[in-house]
């Protein structure tokens, strides 16, 4: 009589486990996983927001998934999208990993409960909108969860099958448009997440966009998007923006577009331009490692395709036709090492000629005051000029121009110096770095297990200073979306043109009157901006 007392005990608690783990969502039911479960969390992975970008829905915009019958099991994510493996590119290296077309599937971290309303933190992750996935393990929400919010990462499409443009696709558009599908994907999670998230605890109405690198690009570019109007309520920006000019040559991307097409299939330039339907029998391995011999990767993923970005971001930003929500952005202090290229061969006068063609008369002003630079080499002060122009100055002119609507805007410059590994490989985290692991400087992307709270849960060679800071950044980031405003322990006041008020993320959080004032001053002259 006991043990059938215990073992209906303990199918009662069994049955209350399951309960707990299961949600109900407008599209259908689901199961998923404890993150913490003394704390409450739970994760909910691999659930689709979109149909699976393939056959005849390969480079057409995101179809919305009708509803499941049953219970879809959430308890691994989905394969990441199609993409080059990366397996040696420094802390960007991965290790082997699944990924496929059918990648449309977001993740979400709860520890609310039905009838709550936390906020909603949704990532988009970097990686020059050719690489990378959503459920990185640098990504799991858990730690920010326990500051309140609920968390959502996701896979978009990636390089050519998430933006070629091209002349056959933009003539079957209904809008003319080619290019931006993975922008799409963003937006067709977004709208998921509006539907969808009060059922796991989530607020539809205070949903902050955040993201790095090519995430934070595509932040700026949905800010500026008339399809994403009152899809985001608050944003942040880490380590890339919309905020520059962009050229005019091949705006729309078609021309680079066909040359890709061609490189795939070995024709040649003269040859008839495809019809859509034929782009879409192309293999994928064809179209991935066309993507780099015809030089497709090396120029601006996103393009002006006249529907999802209508005309460059930066018009819209001066006209102050942005979502005028508060705005978080920042960079890092040493954003070109590893990620751009360092040209040892240049000479001082190959330099110079370089700078005055760009530059015009701030070149010689801009020789002055990278001089420290100089002393390693021409080739040092091209790249950190480089990294200056397109990162440092291009996340203050985002601060810039949003700060001119009267919008609540925050900016930020990590100076802290993290240790340097495999961020996206947690198995074989170690590099073999002759000077040490923070030997790099505050590279592009070391900022990111520290805003996820998960200094703790992967890498190496961390300290108390390191995990300290995480625990900062993490609260100011949560703080932000819960309110508008990051203070979260210290003041960090709003960004203006006249002060340009700068958090500095060190051993200490400060606040100065602009970083780099001086050098992004002559850039910025030098562009004629």
């Amino acid at each position: 009589m006991i043990k059938a007392h215990w073992i209906f005990t303990l199918l009662i608690l069994m049955s209350s486990e399951a309960l707990a783990l299961s949600a109900e969502l407008p599209t259908g039911k689901v199961n998923g996983l404890w993150a913490d479960r003394d704390a409450g969390i739970r994760a909910f992975k691999g659930l689709p927001y979109a149909k699976a970008p393939i056959g005849p829905l390969r480079f057409q915009p995101p179809v919305p998934l009708p509803p499941w019958s049953g219970v879809r099991d959430a308890t691994q994510p989905s394969a990441a999208c199609r993409q080059h493996p990366a397996p040696d590119a420094f802390v960007w290296s991965r290790g082997p990993f699944e990924q496929s077309e059918d990648c449309l599937f977001l993740n979400i971290w709860s520890g609310a409960s039905r009838g709550e309303k936390q906020p909603v933190m949704v990532w988009v992750h970097g990686g020059s909108h050719t690489t990378g996935f959503g459920h990185a393990r640098i990504f799991d929400g858990t730690e920010l969860v326990r500051r309140g919010v609920v968390v959502v990462t996701l896979n978009y499409r990636l390089g050519a099958l998430g933006f070629l443009a091209h002349p056959a696709l933009a003539a079957e558009s209904p809008y003319r448009s080619s290019g931006n599908y993975g922008l799409l994907d963003v937006i067709a999670a977004l709208e998921w997440v509006k539907v969808n998230i009060g059922a796991l605890g989530g607020d539809p109405a205070n949903v902050t966009l955040f993201g790095q690198s090519a995430g934070s690009q595509t932040t700026c570019l949905l800010m500026t998007s008339p399809l994403a109007a009152g899809l985001l309520h608050k944003a942040i920006g880490q380590s890339a923006s919309c905020a520059l000019p962009v050229p005019d040559k091949d705006a729309d991307g078609q021309e680079r577009g066909a040359k890709l097409i061609q490189s795939a299939l070995g024709r040649p330039p003269n040859a008839p331009l495809l019809s859509a339907q034929a782009l879409r029998e192309i293999p994928a391995d064809q179209l991935l490692a066309a993507e780099l011999t015809s030089g497709w990767d090396t120029q601006s993923r996103t393009v002006i395709d006249g529907w999802v970005v209508p005309e460059p971001a930066r018009n819209r930003l001066l006209r102050g036709d942005q979502a005028k929500i508060p705005l978080l952005v920042g960079s890092a202090a040493d954003e070109g090492v590893g990620l751009l290229p360092l040209n040892e061969k240049i000479t001082t006068a190959e330099l110079e000629q370089r700078l005055n063609k760009r530059f015009g008369s701030a070149a010689q002003e801009l020789l002055r005051l990278y001089a420290e630079d100089l002393k390693l080499s021409p080739g040092h002060v091209e790249r950190a000029v480089n990294a200056d122009q397109f990162l440092t100055l291009g996340m203050r002119e985002w601060a810039e121009l949003h700060a001119a609507t009267g919008a609540p805007t925050y900016l930020y410059q990590m100076k802290h110096i993290p240790p340097a590994f495999r961020l996206y490989d947690p198995d074989n985290p170690a590099l073999d770095l002759p000077d040490g692991p923070r030997s790099v400087g505050v590279y592009h992307s070391g900022d990111l297990a520290y805003v996820f709270g998960n200094t703790r849960q992967i890498g190496l060679y961390w300290d108390e200073e390191d995990h300290r800071l995480s625990k900062q950044m993490a609260d100011c980031w949560t703080q932000f979306a819960k309110t508008g405003n990051p203070d979260a322990g210290f003041t960090w006041p709003r960004f203006d043109h006249d002060q340009k008020q700068t958090l500095v993320f060190d051993k200490a959080p400060h606040v100065v009157k602009g970083v780099r004032s001086e050098k992004l001053d002559a850039i910025k002259a030098g562009m004629g901006l």
